[in-house]
């Protein structure tokens, strides 16, 4: 069975002058309910002020709140904050730690959609407000809902927010494998990084992540594992510069979940980057990977 958290206001009009389309977190539910042979959804509440503000400026969540986010802000972050993306941007964290405490029960559960992680602590940027990861695992660790979190970010992108807010936090680890030459342009410190040059195909990037994960998880023994699934290292992705295939994207995901496995570590799914002008395609791309996951959960 695969859990989904999704909302209806995950989905809202493009916003005058920006190219990022919110469409698409309704096209990967279409795609859901073409293909998952058994699914339930659940409907998440908005992260509440206090948490979104232990982790972010408290002046920044009132800019966002009350949308009065400066332009100079607005541009770093792509779109303009409407009243729309201002209800998304706090429902996605709540979704976030929905799905976590899910995969508690059931070993896995994915947002349909968070991995916000390029918002930083005054500031979003590259399509993200809120960093949803970072908000989560601060209040899953803070109300006793795990000890130690890993957050895996495999987004073709580097997760420098996420990195920069939890910097020194020794209960949350933070690893993203990423292609090194793509934004943002200057990398925060992981826990632990490794960039890809350009290129990366199936075959070398799982090496990579059959080396690294397992060390990452015996070393640092997490009780819960917060999963950025970005499709974007495809090599059909119109913002990454990675090459993998769909069967590497299949392999990626059922190692992440039987490593998981095999520890008896719950996994939390965030959608993360996918772009293309073809968008059902990147859309069947996420569901594929949910999907993938919830089997091997259930091995």
């Amino acid at each position: 069975m695969l859990h989904v958290v999704h909302h209806p206001a995950y989905v809202s009009p493009a916003t005058p002058g920006s190219r990022f389309r919110f469409d698409k977190y309704g096209l990967v539910m279409e795609a859901l309910r073409e293909v998952a042979p058994a699914m339930t959804l659940h409907t998440p509440d908005a992260m509440p002020r206090a948490w979104i503000e232990a982790v972010h400026d408290p002046a920044y969540v009132e800019e966002v709140l009350t949308l009065t986010v400066p332009q100079a802000k607005e541009r770093r972050i792509g779109f303009p904050v409407t009243q729309r993306v201002m209800l998304r941007s706090t429902l996605s964290p709540g979704g976030t730690w929905a799905a976590a405490r899910l995969a508690r029960i059931h070993g896995f559960a994915a947002n349909a959609a968070g991995g916000s992680h390029h918002a930083l602590a005054d500031s979003g940027a590259g399509y993200c407000v809120f960093n949803d990861l970072a908000i989560a695992a601060n209040r899953l660790i803070a109300e006793g809902e795990a000890d130690r979190i890993l957050i895996l970010d495999l987004d073709v992108h580097q997760g420098d927010g996420t990195a920069s807010l939890l910097a020194g936090r020794a209960d949350i680890f933070t690893l993203s494998i990423h292609a090194e030459k793509n934004f943002p342009v200057r990398k925060a410190r992981s826990t632990l990084d490794i960039g890809l040059p350009d290129g990366v195909e199936d075959a070398a990037y799982l090496a990579i992540l059959h080396d690294t994960l397992p060390r990452v998880l015996d070393d640092f023994a997490p009780d819960l594992i917060l999963y950025q699934a970005g499709v974007d290292p495809h090599g059909d992705d119109r913002l990454g510069r990675l090459a993998l295939t769909d069967a590497g994207l299949d392999a990626r995901d059922r190692y992440v979940m039987r490593q998981a496995r095999a520890r008896a570590i719950p996994v939390a799914s965030t959608m993360g980057g996918g772009y293309g002008e073809d968008r059902m395609a990147v859309a069947h791309r996420h569901a594929a990977c949910m999907i993938r996951m919830a089997q091997e959960a259930m091995v």
